[in-house]
């Protein structure tokens, strides 16, 4: 099993999560995250006075997949979230060494 970390743009939520649903993936966990990179931030007055945010509003989706699905969802996402412009995001894979549904004890890639 691996666990895919994605943080993207806020306005690419929805195509992200419909691009999922289209492959068979409904369950994810989704949390409201700032970050900075390549993006640099913006600059904005406020009273008057120029300042710099170079954090930026994103939203990481963390999913727990089996093995081979793994590529075509790392597709799915990096196409439904691309516009083209720096600060689109990251994907990351990490290993996970098991998963266990509450509700009826099952482990492994039965509780995915």
């Amino acid at each position: 099993m691996k666990k895919i970390e994605a943080i993207v743009r806020p306005e690419r939520l929805e195509a992200v999560k419909e691009a999922l649903g289209k492959f068979g993936i409904h369950g994810m966990t989704v949390s409201q995250v700032m970050g900075c990179g390549t993006q640099k931030g913006r600059t904005e007055v406020y009273r008057g006075h120029e300042y710099s945010i170079n954090l930026l509003p994103k939203v990481k989706i963390e999913i727990v997949l089996r093995d081979q699905e793994v590529e075509k969802v790392i597709e799915v996402i990096a196409a439904a979230a691309r516009t083209g412009q720096a600060g689109d995001g990251k994907i990351f894979v990490c290993p996970a060494e098991n998963a266990v549904r509450v509700r009826t004890g099952e482990q492994g890639d039965a509780a995915v």
